[in-house]
């Protein structure tokens, strides 16, 4: 945000809406005092684009109080919130409380600050807040006297809270998580803090406007199919894709739980690196999980951000992605037909746009120059990979995420899929549930006899010829664009209708479970962001974040958006109750 917050007069009056919990223009509470050390130029100035530790040492020199950074933070969802819809609900009340509390209790002797303390975070609507509707960006689960109460947190929202870390919000994401742009049923559509007429991308647009527009410092993005490190693209931010089992993802409301994940979405790879050590962890709620500390390079992972990093590294960037082979979303049953199968794959084609390529080929150039060596062969990961991938199928089991999650997530009135429609009248969208409309079976995976033939065998498969490459080649990891296109304009029709996009071909790292981080690596003629994707071998997240590391203080290509704080039309609501 590179237009300040500049007027006291400004900061108080947002700070006192924001007490209300929620934000709109009709309120006009009594203000709240900001204090006086928190000079507004200075504030301002030290707080924007603010890093973790950077954050700390304000605190630790008595620069600032907790309240007035979360304040500072509720200030700015006030002023933009109306613009950019990032923020679906604010929970003010409850920031402040905490605020003043981690005041108090840092004047106590012996105190002992944990690693994200009174960091201001955000996290996704589809994550669990104990005593807060998990919305998942539907509005079938704001239904009144039916709402999905959360009655404890999420695996991920307790080890941040126990972390120190402040929740000032729940950000924006389409239905389910089940889009590549950000527009939601629950609402509405999210803006790129870069222009707000483009996207943002999904489904973590509303996290990621969230933290490049520096309404919060960080926050967690969900990431089924690309959203995480798609949208951290095109908002210049950085995004992780853990191994699959090193962050746990209960009381996360799935779109399909054998690809879904969870991550931190950050402003630096340092951030990303101490949040990721928070996250991650066994969980007895989440299977995946288990055994994983055990298999998992060992945290902290700010251990790994060492400059040189790149130095005498190798990648190879997937043949099959720079020619558009892109696998279909959640793969090609093995009961398909092959002109199914064919059509499948024909749909989920995704070129390479020109601009992107030119952009691609100059971080390449980048990592060439950082001593890295980058391979572009026909004969890597081909096409062929691509194929092997489509054939995992995970359609068939989505039912059983859902009926997991509501089991033990669930508000009294229902606990399972069957119990939601008997307490509303109608069902739960297929989307999340399967049914007859999709022609697949539902079964659970453990007990399925097809369960070989859909997932487990194409995807070991298709493992073996990805790890089979890095040996092969003798290679550290991949590198790749990690989105296919630039943002799109979505005040535009695209194609002829309504932008559903931008779209990637990421789709395969969920599908294996290997580890991925997005980064910032410069920005189109256009002033949009442009992002590239680095993956390795499973369990080596803290070489990832090394590169990325690496990478960035070499390529500081982050640079703040400019923010408009009016649009050509009112906001039709304000952000939610909580």
């Amino acid at each position: 945000m590179s237009q300040s917050v500049s007027r006291r007069s400004f900061l108080v009056a947002s700070a006192a809406a924001a007490v209300g919990g929620t934000l709109t223009p009709a309120q006009a509470p009594a203000p709240v005092p900001v204090p006086r050390a928190a000079a507004p130029a200075t504030i301002d100035r030290d707080l924007l684009d603010v890093t973790i530790d950077r954050l700390h040492t304000y605190y630790q020199q008595h620069r600032y109080t907790v309240t007035q950074v979360v304040q500072w933070h509720l200030a700015c969802i006030a002023r933009y919130n109306g613009v950019y819809r990032a923020v679906q609900t604010v929970d003010a009340q409850a920031a402040l409380a905490a605020a003043a509390r981690e005041d108090a209790e840092a004047r106590q002797p012996g105190f002992h600050p944990g690693p994200l303390w009174v960091v201001p975070i955000v996290l996704k609507a589809n994550t669990s807040v104990r005593g807060l509707v998990t919305i998942d960006g539907w509005r079938g689960y704001m239904l009144p006297g039916h709402q999905l109460i959360a009655l404890r947190d999420a695996t991920l929202t307790a080890r941040l809270r126990a972390a120190g870390a402040v929740l000032i919000g729940i950000t924006n994401m389409p239905d389910f998580a089940a889009s590549d742009t950000t527009r939601s049923t629950a609402f509405g559509r999210t803006g790129n803090a870069y222009d707000v007429r483009f996207s943002p991308g999904g489904s973590s647009g509303g996290t990621v406007t969230s933290v490049t527009a520096n309404l919060a410092v960080l926050g967690n993005g969900t990431d089924t199919g690309n959203s995480i490190r798609m949208p951290v693209a095109t908002s210049n931010l950085v995004g992780v894709f853990p191994t699959r089992g090193l962050v746990s993802i209960a009381g996360i409301a799935p779109l399909d739980w054998l690809l879904d994940n969870t991550g931190p979405i950050t402003r630096t790879v340092r951030d990303a690196a101490i949040a990721l050590t928070v996250m991650a962890g066994e969980d007895p709620l989440d299977p995946a999980t288990l055994g994983s500390q055990q298999k998992a390079q060992p945290g902290p992972y700010t251990r790994y951000l060492k400059a040189g990093a790149l130095r005498g590294k190798r990648f190879a960037v997937p043949a099959f992605i720079l020619s558009g082979e892109a696998t279909p979303f959640q793969g090609v049953c093995a009961s398909a037909i092959p002109a199914q199968f064919e059509q499948a794959r024909k749909n989920a084609f995704m070129p390479l746009r020109p601009e992107t390529r030119a952009a691609f080929m100059k971080a390449v150039q980048e990592l060439r120059d950082a001593g890295a060596t980058v391979l572009i062969q026909p004969d890597i990961l081909p096409a062929s990979f691509a194929v092997a991938a489509s054939h995992i199928c995970t359609l068939p089991y989505i039912r059983e995420g859902t009926t997991h999650f509501l089991a033990t997530f669930g508000p009294p009135q229902y606990h399972s899929p069957a119990e939601y429609q008997r307490a509303v009248g109608s069902p739960l969208p297929a989307t999340i549930i399967g049914g007859d409309t999709t022609g697949i079976h539902q079964a659970r995976i453990e007990s399925d006899p097809d369960a070989q033939a859909n997932y487990f065998r194409p995807r070991r498969q298709t493992l073996d010829l990805y790890l089979d490459a890095l040996r092969r080649y003798h290679l550290d990891g991949f590198v790749y664009p990690a989105i296919q296109m630039p943002p799109p304009d979505e005040t535009m029709p695209q194609n002829g209708k309504l932008s559903s996009g931008p779209h990637s071909d990421t789709a395969w790292v969920n599908m294996l479970g290997v580890p991925a981080i997005s980064i910032p690596a410069g920005f189109y003629p256009s002033g949009l962001p442009f992002g590239i994707e680095i993956s390795t071998r499973p369990w080596y997240d803290g070489d990832l974040l090394a590169w990325a590391y690496d990478y960035e203080q070499r390529y500081p290509h982050r640079r703040r958006p400019v923010l408009v704080d009016r649009g050509l039309l009112p906001a039709a609501t304000g952000p939610l109750q909580p």
